[in-house]
Formats: structure tokens, C-alpha cells, sequence
């Protein structure tokens, strides 16, 4: 990965990818539409503490960034925010998945569970 690609763990990864598909969805892309693509996509229960701490940085690496809406009576009045991935979080993705399409080349046998719910093979 180049210098100025800043580097994603798992999550942020994911989140990435979260935000891209309520974007493509046509979704606000805010916590709770976030959130529930996370959970629905991967099976993960994701505390809101943690999609909100996240967010923070990935915009504070610049890999997405926020607007502030409308205050929303629902919220109290209360505005929600509202994420878009950058041109450098793009790349920061196709990186990351880069890399594990790297990594997994020639596990294929592995990685695919049998019809028995095992491991077909066994590393030697």
C-alpha cells in the first residue's frame, strides 16, 4: 500500500463498504442505516457506540466525510449526520481488499467448508 493510503482494520473496512451501499441504495448514510447494513449484511451485532467511534476515524484519516442535516423532530430536534466515502477512502478499500484477495489466492480448498460443516482439508 502506498504512504498516503492510510491503512483500515476490519471494521472500518466494513464500514466503508456500509456506507458505500447506503449511497448506492440511495439511503442517507447516517449511523442507524449504517448500522443496520452491518448487521444484516455480516450477522455482526455492532454497538452504536462503537459505529460512531469508528466513523470518527475514518473521517479524522479522511477517508469519509460528514454533513450536518436538518434538525429531525424525531431526534428532539436534534440533527443527524450524514457520512460519504472520499476519493481516499475508495482507495483505502480497494487496498484492503487487495490484500485479502492476495492472501487468500490458492486457500480456495480450504476456505470452503464441506457439506459436513468441517474443513475438507487439513494444512500439513
Amino acid at each position: 500500500m502506498p504512504p498516503s493510503t492510510p491503512s483500515v482494520g476490519e471494521l472500518e473496512h466494513l464500514l466503508l463498504l456500509a456506507v458505500l451501499q447506503c449511497q448506492r441504495d440511495g439511503t442517507d448514510a447516517y449511523t442507524v442505516p449504517i448500522r443496520q447494513q452491518l448487521v444484516e449484511r455480516t450477522g455482526r451485532a455492532i454497538a452504536r457506540g462503537a459505529v460512531h467511534t469508528s466513523l470518527d476515524r475514518l473521517e479524522n484519516k479522511g477517508l469519509v466525510t460528514s454533513t450536518m442535516g436538518e434538525p429531525v423532530a424525531i431526534r428532539g430536534g436534534r440533527a443527524r449526520r450524514y457520512y460519504t466515502v472520499t476519493p481516499l477512502g475508495l482507495q483505502a478499500i480497494r487496498h484492503a481488499q487487495a490484500a485479502v484477495q492476495t492472501l487468500s489466492a490458492g486457500l480456495g480448498t480450504l476456505l470452503v467448508s464441506s457439506s459436513k460443516g468441517g474443513s475438507s482439508s487439513r494444512l500439513k
